[in-house]
């Protein structure tokens, strides 16, 4: 049994994980911070709580001076607020998940370029592991600090990474349309998430420089073994939760579709949570839980080859990976805790 800190245990990936972490049979929850909400009950807050998390919200002073009774704490909180956290989390011994993007990208000036801050810990990134679990699972669990991958790339690096592997796609071809449901922006007011606002419509935003660009490019360049760049245009769509990645590559070699399934079938063969389809994904099919499903057609008149991915944002775009990166840091059954098949309707 560990203990276990919850920082913006409010926002929504926070409170999938709070929900998560609640159920796993290896887990106590020490403390849930709140910055808008300390001193209320979680089920006042969220009222799928009511009997079993109740719990109240302590402010950010309480939980940092808490942090010495935790084994690992796990961070919710908006870009450039983790350094200090970490830093003092690290100092104790106790082990960082960070669910935000201060340790994703291991350049300090392309963080500060792409989300417009200063990076406080910059001695830290070389550190941090970048926390897709199927691709660096043994690192994963020689660390202290764990960079969550945002929900975006986790999909786009699911959907493409055989095809770099294995030197299937030209790396100056790469289209990613990407589609995520409202959760994705977060819990904070915010006019362009009002109901009104975004139901019965769809748009792209972010486009061309969305933030997760860096991050797509840097993990999948590790891949395909060179400096690659993207085409990464992402899009809200009226659902609260999911997101769809249809990646497209022109060819660099003569293939078929059924050498393609077999390629992602033996590449992903041995991961639980990434299931290789014959037909194309939906969401609502990984809905609530941690599962990653995948298609692969090849459109033979254009050359090129189309990769479609499907996670829930909210639990393998960020709590339940999360979640999968503590189970790797503290030697439990990988799956543990996690093994939710998606609910139908």
């Amino acid at each position: 049994m560990i203990n276990v800190g919850i920082f913006g245990a409010t926002g929504y990936a926070g409170q999938q994980l709070t929900w998560l972490l609640h159920n796993h049979p290896e887990v106590n929850i020490k403390f849930l911070n709140s910055h808008n909400y300390s001193n209320f009950q979680t089920n006042e807050i969220y009222g799928n709580f009511n009997g079993f998390i109740e719990d109240k919200y302590i402010d950010m002073e309480e939980a940092i001076n808490s942090i010495d009774k935790v084994d690992v704490i796990f961070l919710s909180l908006p870009h450039g607020k983790a350094f200090q956290i970490t830093e003092k989390a690290l100092s104790l011994g106790v082990k960082v998940i960070d669910l935000g993007a201060d340790f994703r990208l291991k350049d300090k000036e392309a963080y500060e370029t792409w989300y417009g801050v200063n990076h406080l810990a910059p001695s830290l990134l070389g550190e941090a592991v970048y926390g897709l679990c199927e691709l660096n699972r043994e690192k994963i669990k020689e660390s202290n600090l764990i960079a969550n991958p945002g929900c975006y790339p986790t999909a786009t690096i699911f959907a493409l990474a055989p095809l770099l592997k294995h030197k299937f796609i030209k790396t100056d071809s790469i289209i990613i349309d990407a589609k995520s449901g409202v959760s994705g922006s977060g819990r904070s007011a915010n006019i362009s998430s009002l109901y009104c606002e975004c139901n019965e419509s769809i748009k792209a935003y972010g486009a061309p420089g969305h933030r997760h660009t860096p991050e797509i490019e840097q993990e999948l360049g590790k891949i395909a073994g060179e400096k690659l760049l993207v085409s990464f245009t992402p899009h809200l769509v009226p659902m609260n939760r999911g997101i769809l990645s249809t990646c497209y590559g022109s060819l660099a070699k003569d293939t078929n579709e059924e050498e393609l399934q077999e390629v992602y079938r033996e590449f992903y063969k041995n991961e639980y949570f990434v299931k290789i389809l014959n037909t194309l994904p939906e969401t609502r099919w990984v809905r609530g839980s941690n599962m990653c499903h995948i298609g692969i057609r090849i459109d033979k008149r254009t050359g090129r080859v189309l990769a479609v991915s499907a996670i829930d944002n909210l639990v393998k775009g960020a709590a339940g990976q999360a979640v999968q990166n503590m189970n790797l840091l503290f030697n439990f059954k990988e799956t543990t805790g996690i093994e939710l098949l998606s609910m139908a309707l």
